[in-house]
């Protein structure tokens, strides 16, 4: 998910939007265009174009065969296809330009679509059969990147796999509407597309396909000489690989290249820039820090280099453990300590770089990303897929980290090394690169703000903003119309009235109403979730709803679009965040109470096939939802629902709680234990409050304890989370509403511990969900109780600390979105999310999320 951030940043230079808006100079297909004899007919959908005979009937599912094809030779393959599949009146559908077949096969791109260029729906088995073995003749020799999700037909770009052909969908587990296939009993199941080839249960794999399964099993690496440990990082170029060899056990890092697929911005594929790698691993041989090249292998088209291993942590994670800022209990010894070990870092570093400039070569790519440190310093370099030899004429590098690349095109060779690096320089002590990204007048807010905190040597920012600073005659944004903000982010006593009016009015002036998939820009989920531009997270309700409660008022011209959207397509996921619930919430709270009873309506079906526990798109979300209206409406069915929800919760609770499953407010059990809890307020129902405390117990289970005795969520091998979504700041939000109940050790002494870890300075991102203004808000509302001074400057600094994000959109207060790529709105990730923080810490009671209560403490039980 993280990685498809930049695939969604293609098509705006300042929100997120589809790639399926992305214009260039290029043409589209000829295909597109090309005369239909009679008896068909043409239509579009998103980047696809359909050609199929007018009035045929289709099985809704099937065999369905998907064609590859690169970037050379595309056209030659559309023109065959079309050339065999009209005469013989088969039905198909393409990609209908270059832009498209770059953006699936794009090195971001989703794994389980990439190759996808045509896809054949024979009428049956039979035709299928004839289709493969006719095709595959008239399509011998061509080439394309292999589909994960398929099963190869020999050894052209033919592929097989068993989906839908019509559209149709069912809600998941997840509470998500997904794309669906029929059981034999007519119940629709989830259409699964993942890395491998499958079949579902009830169909019967022909006989024509199942040598080519055998085939597909048979190609083993019994002649590759490293066995594969365990998989250190995927995406659609290939796959890193911590492995052994086979002769000596020696530990290796395995780098795959997959053919055709991976594309930079240069049409280059992943074996082509690990092929170049290797000559640069060559030309860089012996230079301390740059890993030793062992070995190249081919295994069935895909390349492998083969490195040496070398210990140590990734710098993005490294400066997430080790700076002092990233925790609650910052002490001068903490400061002075990360601050020698960080400089000594950076000077390693720049001792690399100096010796890769003496051996001819631009790195091209330096970022924290590429830098290795171990526990004792050590510090190694990775991944030289883009570097050059040095005196290459200047071009834009085909693959970039926004933030070290510079943005500036006269800087270019070593020139742009030495921006990466006084880019690295900053980052070490202040990582909030995407932010400086989207606009480098920060870079002096950012400097300044580390020579303040660290004691550095005398000159270290100087040199950072003479580096980083744009020449005369730069602009200072990528964003177009930019202009600098109207009011003053950096004032020691922010004017919060003047900031907050700022961020209203950049929210209603990035509004589109003329659009019709979203009124507010928002999080990517607005394109890849079905009605994500309608819903509570990342689309209009969410954002009218934070106007709303924050006290900005009512807009009855964006209510009417949302209304519009609703009577035009109403989403058919029921879920709070995602769904049908939320916008029902809060159309009833804009007055509009009967579509929203109708959105009730509608979701109830749906909500049957709902398992999942979480408040995002889960059975807790509806649940409260339903609770909500039985109380306001004292509807009885509602009454009903909610506690049959509540009940199916509980069974699945006593069925067991697998390991893997999500932690925290939104997607685990702690939005269970909330719902839990309103079950037990609303019915008397002592065994859903025993519910609500197990369930928490159970995401404490998944927490960790600092070494300054703060509670975070683990995410094993990775970092630890205090995040509203998936981290203990929404935990500790449910346990402090628990204890107004219900007296529990484990709870009363893991909040305190919560409240510690929801006081860091540094947070990589603004969000509501994942970052510091959701963090904010918990940490208001869990100590709302406590009027002591200390805390309440604790909270006041925190929310101060979130202007360091704020960026101009159009002269007004706007925050990154997810990734920080682009600008977002949405409450999720985005503007209002922020609006709703900021408003939390000023009003430390305040309900920033649905259900939360009204602070007030009801009797404990007993």
């Amino acid at each position: 998910m993280r990685e498809r951030y930049s695939l969604f940043a293609l098509a705006d230079p300042v929100f997120y939007d589809s790639p399926t808006r992305w214009r260039t100079d290029e043409k589209p297909f000829g295909a597109v265009g090309r005369a239909l004899p009679d008896g068909f007919e043409r239509s579009d959908r998103d980047f696809w174009v359909s050609v199929r005979p007018a009035g045929g009937e289709l099985p809704a599912q099937g065999w369905k065969v998907h064609v590859s094809a690169a970037m050379d030779n595309a056209e030659d393959v559309l023109d065959r296809v079309w050339e065999y599949c009209v005469p013989r009146r088969i039905a198909f559908k393409f990609l209908r330009d270059r832009n498209m077949l770059f953006v699936q096969n794009s090195k971001y791109a989703p794994r389980e679509s990439s190759g996808k260029f045509v896809t054949i729906y024979p009428t049956d088995e039979e035709q299928l059969g004839t289709l493969l073995t006719e095709l595959s003749a008239e399509l011998a020799g061509q080439h394309g990147p292999y589909v994960l999700s398929d099963l190869r037909w020999g050894e052209g770009p033919l592929y097989v796999r068993y989906g839908g052909f019509a559209r149709m969908e069912c809600t998941d587990a997840n509470g998500e509407t997904v794309l669906a296939v029929e059981r034999p009993d007519g119940t629709l199941v989830p259409d699964r597309r993942g890395g491998g080839f499958t079949v579902p249960d009830w169909v019967t794999l022909p006989a024509f396909l199942e040598p080519h399964l055998a085939a597909r099993k048979s190609r083993s690496a019994a002649d590759f000489p490293y066995r594969v440990v365990r998989p250190l990082h995927f995406s659609n170029a290939g796959g890193v690989y911590l492995a052994r060899r086979t002769s000596d056990d020696r530990q290796v890092v395995l780098k795959e290249g997959r053919p055709h697929a991976g594309l930079d911005r240069d049409g280059r594929d992943a074996v082509g820039r690990l092929l170049h790698e290797k000559d640069i691993l060559e030309r860089l041989r012996g230079v301390p820090g740059i890993p030793e090249l062992l070995d190249h292998h081919v295994v069935d088209g895909h390349h492998f280099l083969v490195l040496e291993h070398v210990p140590g942590e990734v710098v993005w994670r490294w400066v997430g453990q080790e700076n002092p800022f990233v925790n609650p209990d910052v002490t001068e010894e903490s400061v002075a300590a990360y601050t020698r070990r960080a400089l000594r870092v950076v000077a390693t570093i720049e001792e690399i770089v100096a010796e890769v400039h003496r051996r001819g070569v631009v790195l091209g790519d330096l970022h924290p990303g590429n830098i290795l440190v171990s526990e004792d310093d050590r510090v190694w370099l990775i991944d030289f897929e883009i570097s050059t030899p040095a005196g290459r004429p200047h071009r834009r590098p085909p693959l970039e980290v926004v933030g070290f690349a510079p943005p500036w095109a006269d800087r270019s060779g070593f020139d742009a090394d030495r921006h990466a690096m006084a880019a690295v320089r900053l980052w070490m002590f202040m990582p909030f690169h995407r932010t400086w990204a989207l606009d480098w007048s920060k870079v002096d807010q950012f400097v300044s703000v580390v020579e303040r905190r660290f004691d550095l040597p005398e000159g270290y920012g100087d040199s950072v903003r003479a580096e980083l600073a744009p020449r005369p005659g730069a602009v200072l944004s990528r964003l177009p119309d930019y202009r600098p903000l109207r009011v003053d982010v950096t004032a020691a006593e922010p004017d919060w009235a003047a900031i907050t009016d700022s961020m209203v009015r950049g929210i209603l002036r990035s509004a589109t109403p003329e659009r019709r998939d979203r009124l507010f820009p928002g999080d990517m989920r607005q394109f890849t979730h079905e009605g994500g531009g309608l819903g509570f997270a990342y689309g209009a309700a969410g954002v009218l709803w934070a106007l709303s409660v924050c006290g900005f008022g009512r807009h009855p011209r964006h209510e009417e679009w949302l209304l519009d959207a609703l009577r035009r397509q109403p989403p058919t996921q029921p879920g709070f965040y995602t769904g049908l619930h939320g916008i029902a919430y809060v159309l009833d709270h804009l007055g509009h109470h009967d579509v929203a009873l109708d959105l009730l309506d509608r979701a109830e079906e749906p909500t049957a096939r709902v398992t999942a526990p979480g408040m995002l798109s889960g059975l807790s979300g509806i649940g409260l939802n339903l609770l909500r209206f039985a109380e306001r409406t004292g509807d009885s069915r509602h009454r009903d629902l909610a506690f049959a929800c509540a009940r199916r919760l509980a069974e699945r609770w006593e069925r067991g709680v697998g390991p893997r499953e999500p932690v925290g407010l939104l997607g685990g059990w702690s939005g269970a234990a909330l719902f839990f809890l309103r079950a037990y307020e609303a019915g008397g129902d002592r065994s859903f409050l025993d519910l609500a405390v197990r369930a928490l117990h159970r995401e404490l289970d998944h927490c960790v304890r600092t070494r300054n005795g703060s509670l975070h969520v683990e995410e094993k091998g990775v970092r630890t989370l205090v995040y509203l979504d998936g981290g203990s700041g929404g935990i500790g939000l449910v346990a402090g509403e628990v204890l107004r109940h219900v007296e529990d050790e484990r709870l009363a002494e893991a909040l305190p511990a919560i409240v510690l870890a929801c006081q860091p300075e540094f947070v990589v991102e603004p969000q509501l969900f994942t970052g510091l203004s959701g963090i904010v808000a918990a940490l208001s509302r869990m100590s709302a109780g406590d009027s002591s001074t200390e805390i309440g400057e604790i909270v006041g600094l925190r929310a101060r600390r979130l202007l360091w994000y704020a960026v101009s959109y159009q002269g007004e207060v706007a925050f990154p979105g997810g990734q920080s790529y682009r600008l977002s709105m949405d409450l999720g990730t985005g503007t209002a999310g922020v609006l709703l923080g900021m408003t939390s810490a000023r009003n430390r009671k305040f309900e920033f999320l649905p259900f939360l209560g009204d602070g007030v403490a009801p009797p404990v039980a007993t």
